[in-house]
C-alpha cells in the first residue's frame, strides 16, 4: 500500500508544479502515455490506470495497477500583426513569439478490483491550461508605450488539476462508472495595466475593468471546485464495444486577484465535455478505434462571451467592462473533435499504437485581439506510441504528438475601435513527447480488456 500510496503522492505534488498547455481548446488530447499514442481515444479501450480520466467505465476492466506517466510539451505560439493600430507589430517582419516554450506534464493513477463485478480508482492529471509570454517590445502606438498592449512584457499562466476518485460496476454486458473529481486551477496575468488605467485621452474612460486593482500583475492566484465524470461501456460483441463518457461543468470560486479581468467578477468555471466512441478488434491483435468529443466553451461566460464588448462604448453600446457580470470574455465557441486510431499487438510483449484527432477551431477572427494571450487554434493531432514489456507485470509506454501550425486572422479590436487598419493572425504549433510506466500488482486474474 505504500508503494501505491507514494505513486499517487509523487503525482500530485508533481502536477501541481507543471506549467500549463493547450491542445483542444486548452483541454488535453488524451492524459496518460497510452492514450496520447492513439491522439486521445480510449473511451471504449481501457488500457490502464489512466483510462478513468477518459471514462470510469473502463476500470472494471482492469487488473490492480498504477500508472504513471510525463511528457515533454512543447508549444510554440505567436502572432503577426500587420498596419497601423494599437497591438505592438513585433518588429520589421510584425512577428511576436512567446517565450517559454517547455514543459513538463506528469499523471498518475492507480485501480483495483473489488470483486469480479466491481473497481474502485484513483487518478490524478492536468486538464487544460494555457500560457503566454511576450517580451517587453517597443510599441510605437503612443510614446512611452512598451508591450503587446502598452503595459509591459505580457501573458496569462493558467494551469488545470483533476483529482478524480472513480467507482465501477459490471451489469452483465454493461458496465457503469462515475468519479467525482475536485478540480484545482492556478492563474497569473501581467502587461495588462492599459485596460485597467488607460492614459486620459479624451472620451477614455477611468477604467475598462470594473475593478481595475484586480486584473493584472497581482501574481499567482488559486481556485478550487469540481464536478463528476461519469461514463458506461457496452460490450456488444467479444470484438466489439461501445463507450460514452461526459464531465459535468465545474463550477470554481473566484479569482479574486483577478475579478476585474475575468467576466462575472473572476469566475472562469470550467467547461464539461462529453465523449462517444466503438473499439473494434478487426483481429485478436488489432483493434480500431473512432470517436467523438463535444467540449462546451460556450458554457462559462469568461471564455464564451465575445471580447469585442470592450469596445461598445466607444460604438454607443451598454459599455460593457472587464470583470463585470456579462462582460467581455475570449469569444470561444463549443469545440467538436473526430478521432480514429488502432493498436496493433505485434508480438507478446510489444504493442504499436498511432491515431489522428481533428478539431474545430473556437476563435472567431473577431476575437483574436484579446485571444493573443490565448492562442489555442490548433486543429490537428498527429500521433504515434508504443508499449514493450520489460517483465510479466511491467512495461514502458511511449508516445509521441506532432500538431501542425494553425493561424486564424482578424481585425484588430481595442478600446481604440474595431477595424483601426491592423489585422493580426495568432498561430501555434506543437510537438508532444511522453513516457509511462504501469505496474500489475496480480496476475493471476482473468481480464477482458487488452493490457
Amino acid at each position: 500500500m505504500s508503494l501505491k500510496i507514494g505513486v499517487a503522492a509523487t503525482a500530485l505534488a508533481a502536477v501541481l508544479s507543471a506549467p500549463a498547455f493547450a491542445t483542444e481548446g486548452y483541454f488535453q488530447a488524451g492524459y496518460g502515455t497510452v492514450q496520447k499514442g492513439v491522439a486521445g481515444a480510449g473511451v471504449a479501450n481501457p488500457a490502464d490506470a489512466m483510462a478513468m480520466s477518459i471514462n470510469p467505465a473502463g476500470i472494471v476492466d482492469l487488473p490492480q495497477m498504477a500508472t504513471i506517466g510525463v511528457s515533454a510539451f512543447m508549444p510554440f505560439r505567436g502572432y503577426t500583426a500587420v498596419g497601423p493600430g494599437f497591438i505592438a507589430p513585433g518588429g520589421a517582419s510584425g512577428s511576436l513569439n512567446s517565450n517559454s516554450n517547455f514543459f513538463v506534464m506528469p499523471n498518475g493513477a492507480y485501480v483495483s478490483p473489488i470483486d469480479r463485478d466491481s473497481a474502485w480508482g484513483v487518478a490524478v492529471f492536468g486538464n487544460g491550461g494555457m500560457n503566454t509570454n511576450y517580451p517587453n517590445v517597443l510599441n510605437n502606438a503612443m510614446p512611452g508605450c512598451f508591450g503587446v498592449y502598452c503595459g509591459g512584457s505580457a501573458g496569462v499562466d493558467l494551469k488545470q488539476m483533476f483529482v478524480s476518485v472513480g467507482y465501477a460496476r459490471r451489469f452483465g454486458s454493461f458496465s457503469i462508472g462515475i468519479a467525482p473529481t475536485f478540480a484545482m486551477q492556478m492563474f497569473s496575468a501581467k502587461g495588462l495595466s492599459f485596460f485597467g488605467f488607460p492614459p486620459q485621452f479624451p472620451g477614455f474612460p477611468p477604467s475598462f475593468s470594473a475593478d481595475p486593482f484586480n486584473m493584472t500583475n497581482n501574481g499567482v492566484d488559486m481556485s478550487f471546485g469540481g464536478g463528476a465524470r461519469l461514463g458506461v461501456e457496452w460490450r456488444v460483441t467479444d470484438r466489439l464495444r461501445v463507450g460514452v463518457a461526459g464531465t459535468t461543468p465545474m463550477p470554481m470560486t473566484p479569482f479574486g486577484k483577478y475579478a476585474g479581468l475575468f467576466a462575472n467578477a473572476g469566475r472562469f468555471n470550467i467547461p464539461g465535455s462529453i465523449t462517444a466512441g466503438v473499439a473494434f478488434d478487426v483481429l485478436p491483435t488489432l483493434t480500431v478505434m473512432g470517436e467523438y468529443k463535444h467540449i462546451f466553451y460556450s458554457g462559462p461566460e469568461p471564455i464564451a462571451n465575445a471580447s469585442a464588448l470592450i469596445i461598445l462604448p466607444f460604438a454607443g453600446g451598454p459599455g460593457y467592462k472587464m470583470g463585470q457580470w456579462g462582460g467581455p470574455g475570449f469569444g470561444w465557441r463549443d469545440v467538436d473533435v473526430f478521432t480514429v486510431a488502432a493498436e496493433w499487438r505485434a508480438t507478446r510483449d510489444l504493442t504499436l499504437r498511432a491515431g489522428y484527432a481533428h478539431n474545430t477551431n473556437p476563435i472567431r477572427g473577431t476575437d483574436v485581439t484579446f485571444n493573443l494571450l490565448a492562442p489555442g487554434v490548433v486543429t490537428d493531432h498527429i500521433a504515434a506510441g508504443a508499449s514493450y514489456a520489460i517483465s510479466p507485470n511491467a512495461k514502458l509506454d511511449l508516445a509521441a504528438t506532432y500538431v501542425p501550425k494553425k493561424t486564424v486572422w482578424g481585425p484588430e479590436t481595442t478600446p481604440f475601435g474595431v477595424n483601426s487598419g491592423r489585422m493580426i493572425g495568432i498561430s501555434m504549433n506543437q510537438w508532444e513527447v511522453s513516457l509511462g510506466f504501469s505496474y500489475r500488482f496480480e496476475t493471476a486474474r482473468s481480464v477482458v480488456a487488452k493490457y
